[in-house]
């Protein structure tokens, strides 16, 4: 009997240190990554540009995101936030996963508001000047830094 109510101890307190938050939120998350990675894929499907590698690096992104809210319930716990900090990157991530799938939906020809997709476009551009940008330094600092090298 001991050992059964210290395993459910331990089990509880590791589901705490994990993830101290309201499970519905975490749940609404992976409902929502689900729809994102259908709707990716359904999406590469249309344009006939489905990748392995590529789906690996997007499935590989969900488990990073699930690793940065254990980061974060641990920080907040931590900082005595009171579970705002871990809510606050649930919301986050909510948000995030919400434009990935209407971004898939309208790259596969479904009808949005205006709004919202001069928004995505916003994003878009916005996103891309900082690939750009992050692409160009490091390819300027490699570069920089091969010349500066004895030969």
């Amino acid at each position: 009997m001991e050992e059964v109510t210290v395993r459910f101890t331990e089990t509880e307190a590791f589901h705490t240190f994990i993830y101290a938050g309201d499970l519905k939120l975490l749940y609404f998350l992976m409902i929502l990554m689900g729809l994102d990675i259908a709707t990716g894929i359904s999406k590469a499907i249309k344009n006939k540009n489905l990748w392995s590698r590529k789906s690996l690096f997007g499935f590989s992104r969900k488990i990073f995101i699930f690793i940065i809210v254990i980061l974060s319930n641990i920080i907040d716990q931590i900082l005595a936030l009171n579970g705002g900090l871990v809510v606050l990157t649930i919301f986050f991530y909510i948000a995030n996963e919400g434009l990935s799938i209407i971004e898939n939906c309208s790259e596969m020809g479904v009808l949005i508001p205006k709004e919202i997709a001069e928004k995505l476009n916003v994003i878009k551009e916005t996103k891309q000047d900082t690939k750009d940008n992050l692409k160009n330094e490091f390819t300027n600092d490699s570069q920089e830094k091969g010349k500066s090298l004895p030969k």
